[in-house]
Order: structure tokens, then C-alpha cells, then sequence
């Protein structure tokens, strides 16, 4: 289990430390993202900073920290780099959510562990494939797993691996090749002959998060590296907790995205003094009205997800598609507050010699990630009004 050892000042040390590292990150954002290359060097930062192991268990080296702690470091650092922020959010995940689940074998999960504290060794899930869409709507993968003597050889493709330049191992979603098949994750690290990356990823938004696709063909790892499968027919159970981390992480990326967007509309409406005005543009009742629009969408969501983070670090799980929906919301505010900046700033804001349209393009991106909006609003509605017939 997370244990979140991890107290309220050693807590704030970690958000100033990501903090001042997004600062760095900002200065490097618009390279990358221009000619969509992956920020190597900003992992190198992050494990300098002691960043790369905050939910990795106390007993392996790490922090174990709570989802508190993780939403305000994943909101610092997506001020400077959203596609970094992703990257490293996705790793964060996976660990407090193999080490709450307790499925794997123990010397598999200590080795990934001690990996992460010794260097950078990131791991992501692969579950996406081009036939199949997003698993989340159902249905089973076309990577197949074949027992073969003292191990699996795994064959399939994976698309949008985030992170893939630099993951040391990839969590593949796959289905035994038997009559009867078992389905789960299967553990490949970064490198395994039969495995290669192809370059694919050149999307308009998070451009530097190196989501390519995996390609698999005959890669043999041992058995015992079958970490978390189970037969088709009796399904793992769903994890609330996982659902309230992955819901509020996002969230807490995105609202940090819309936090760079307004400071950045801050300071320019305060710099730009048009000769015809004579003054700061920030003077206008306009622009003010705009920005106090702006505060009053990240205002909620600053509430909804630490509010929620914290109730779930003191007691469990959030009730049933509660996290869904705080990520609806925040996400939604964080769009719309882009697109208000956006509007007001006009030419300049759609220049890449300023931040404004990466933010935007950034942003959008939100409405890709688990569940998506017409998922959440499709079981919003039903449960409600399958409470007014009780």
C-alpha cells in the first residue's frame, strides 16, 4: 500500500523543488515542442531533484507519497511542460497502483522499484492498439502472448506509448494465445530484441511527450513476468482507488496548463500599454472582467481536485464516478480558460514566439485521456436517474 509517509512541509519541499524545475522546463518548451523532440534533459533534472520516485514505496527507496502530494507537483511542473508533466504523472501512477494492488510477484515489483531509485528508469502502460481504440470501450487486445520454454513472446503493436523514447519498461496489455484465453499485463523492458519504437507521434498538442508506437514481433520475456493476468472470463476486479488517482491526476495537469495561460495573460495585459490608450491594457474593464472569468473557472477546480486528493490520502476511494466527473469539470474549466485568453490577446496569442497557442493546443489534449467526456456524462446521467426510481 501507499503508505504517504511524506508530511506536509517535506510535502511542500517537493512542490517548490518541482516548482523551481518548471521554471527551467518553461525555457525549454518551445523547442521541443516545435520540432516535437523529447526533453531528455528534464528527467535528468527530475531525478537530480529526487522527483522521479515520489510514489514508489518507502521500502524500495521511494517516498511513497499520497495523491496530494502528487496533484501538486504534477500542476507545478505542467506550468513549464505539459508534455514532461504527462510523462511523468503516467509513471507516477503506475507505481502507486502497482503497489496498492499487491498483484505482482514480490522480486518483479522490488526490481522495478530499486531500478527507479538507482537512475531513470520510467515505466508506462501500452494498451491502445490501432483496431482496437482505447480498451476502455471494451473488447479484448490483438497483442498476443505465446508460452514458450521458461517464458512469453509477445507479438502485437501498441499506439500513443507516452514517453516511449525514454521508458526502461513498458506494461503491455495482451492476451494469452491459448483456446481459452487470459488477459492482464505483461512486463517488457525498454530494449528487449523483438522490440522497436516507431516514431508515428506528431499530434498538435503535447508534441514533446514522445507518445509513438511500440512495436512487438516474437520479444521473449521470462515467466514470471506475466505480472498481472487473469482468465478472460473472471476479470480483475476494478480499482476505485485507480480511478480517483488517474481522475485526479489529469486533472490536476490540465488545471496547471490554464494556470501558465493566465499567468502569461497577466503579465502581457499588463506590459501592453497601446500608444492609443496610454495605458496598460490591464486598466480596460473588458480585460479585467475576462481575467476575473478566468479565475472564477480555476478557482472550482483548484477545489474539486485538492479537496478530493486529500480526502482520498485520509480514507479511500471517492464514491462512484466522482473522479470522472471532477475531471470533467476541471478539464472543461481548463479549456475554457485557455480559450478566453486566447480571445483576448488575438494575434499575439496565436504566435509561436509566445507560449499562449502551446498552452491551447496543450490543453486540448485533455479530452483524449480515460474516460472521456461523452463516457462520463453518459453514467452521470444514468445513475441519476436510476436514483429517482429507487
Amino acid at each position: 500500500m501507499i503508505a504517504n509517509p511524506v508530511g506536509t512541509a517535506n510535502a511542500s519541499a517537493l512542490v517548490e523543488r518541482a516548482a523551481g524545475l518548471a521554471a527551467l522546463f518553461a525555457g525549454r518548451a518551445a523547442a521541443h515542442d516545435r520540432d516535437a523532440t523529447f526533453p531528455f534533459e528534464n528527467f535528468d533534472d527530475l531525478h537530480a531533484a529526487g522527483l522521479l520516485n515520489v510514489t514508489v514505496p518507502v521500502e524500495f527507496g521511494g517516498l511513497g507519497a499520497g495523491l496530494s502530494t502528487v496533484c501538486r507537483i504534477t500542476r507545478e511542473i505542467a506550468r513549464g511542460d505539459a508534455s514532461t508533466a504527462l510523462v511523468l504523472n503516467m509513471h507516477y501512477m503506475r507505481h502507486a497502483n502497482i503497489a496498492r494492488a499487491q498483484r505482482w510477484p514480490a522480486h518483479v515489483h522490488e526490481r522495478i522499484c530499486r531500478d527507479s531509485v538507482a537512475g531513470i528508469a520510467l515505466i508506462n502502460s501500452l494498451r491502445v492498439e490501432p483496431e482496437l481504440g482505447t480498451p476502455a470501450r471494451g473488447g479484448l487486445p490483438s497483442t498476443t502472448a505465446t508460452r514458450i520454454a521458461g517464458g512469453w513472446s509477445l507479438s502485437g503493436r501498441k499506439i500513443y506509448t507516452t514517453g516511449s523514447p525514454i521508458l526502461k519498461y513498458y506494461l503491455v496489455w495482451a492476451r494469452t494465445a491459448a483456446e481459452e484465453p487470459w488477459v492482464g499485463n505483461f512486463l517488457v523492458p525498454a530494449g528487449t530484441s523483438g522490440c522497436k519504437i516507431v516514431e508515428t507521434w506528431d499530434h498538435i498538442g503535447m508534441r514533446a511527450s514522445g507518445s509513438h508506437d511500440v512495436v512487438f514481433e516474437n520479444a521473449v520475456i521470462p515467466e514470471d513476468y506475466a505480472v498481472d493476468i487473469h482468465p478472460v472470463a473472471a476479470p480483475a476486479p476494478q480499482d476505485p482507488l485507480e480511478t480517483s488517482w488517474n481522475g485526479l491526476g489529469i486533472s490536476a495537469l490540465y488545471h496547471g496548463v490554464a494556470m501558465a495561460a493566465r499567468d502569461w495573460l497577466v503579465l502581457y495585459l499588463n506590459e501592453r500599454t497601446p500608444t492609443n490608450l496610454g495605458a496598460p491594457l490591464a486598466t480596460l474593464p473588458r480585460m479585467q472582467s475576462a481575467v476575473g472569468e478566468i479565475q472564477a473557472l480555476l478557482y472550482p477546480s483548484e477545489r474539486l481536485i485538492f479537496t478530493y486528493a486529500a480526502e482520498v490520502d485520509a480514507g479511500g476511494a471517492l464514491p462512484a464516478g466522482q473522479a470522472s466527473l471532477i475531471k470533467y469539470l476541471a478539464t472543461n474549466n481548463s479549456i475554457r480558460a485557455v480559450d478566453i485568453a486566447l480571445s483576448l490577446v488575438g494575434n499575439p496569442g496565436l504566435s509561436r514566439h509566445n507560449p499562449l497557442e502551446r498552452y491551447h493546443r496543450d490543453v486540448l489534449c485533455s479530452r483524449i485521456h480515460t474516460p472521456q467526456d461523452d463516457t462520463i456524462t453518459l453514467n452521470a446521467g444514468k445513475m441519476a436517474l436510476e436514483e429517482c426510481q429507487r
